[in-house]
């Protein structure tokens, strides 16, 4: 099933998401207390603001709900498996990869300070599930940082609109 395009902007506010989902502001709000991955912050006056990466999700989240007919469950496997990369079992079935909303290279500022690899070394083998377990963390850490970004941005954001 498609949906409308999402706009070019930072922040979607609840009724903006639930017009482009096709589902009411309830719905959404059980999503977020199903989904961990559903996670919109919320601004000084309690208002939940959806970054695109949330709208992506609640859109994903209904086309495996209401589209592929999964349950809630079912649907948080198959969400947990598409934001591992996949598994060896069900490689018929997985998402393409989407690009992040940050770029993972450095700014033009330090670009010619660190310089640039071809691409990274690829693993020998798989990680064990220490390893995983630690790439899990390390993943979990990144996201908070990233989410830290984005919260600064927001009060920049938020700043700059004030002056106006």
């Amino acid at each position: 099933m498609s949906h409308p395009p999402i706009p070019e902007k930072l922040f979607f506010k609840i009724g903006e998401v639930c017009d482009l989902a096709g589902v009411q502001a309830h719905v959404l709000r059980y999503w977020e207390t199903e989904f961990p991955t559903l996670a919109p912050q919320k601004n000084r006056a309690g208002q939940r603001t959806y970054r695109r990466r949330d709208v992506e999700m609640a859109l994903r989240i209904k086309e495996l709900l209401y589209d592929e007919q999964y349950t809630i469950a079912g649907a948080k496997k198959k969400l947990a498996t598409e934001i591992r990369g996949g598994s060896a079992r069900d490689n018929s079935q997985t998402a393409p990869a989407r690009t992040p909303g940050r770029s993972l290279s450095p700014p033009p500022s330090l670009a010619g300070r660190v310089g640039t690899t071809s691409a990274p070394p690829q693993p020998s083998a798989a990680p064990n599930d220490d390893q995983r377990a630690a790439l899990l963390q390390i993943a979990k850490e990144l996201r908070e940082i990233l989410d830290l970004l984005d919260e600064g941005e927001a009060e920049v954001v938020s700043a700059q609109a004030k002056k106006r």
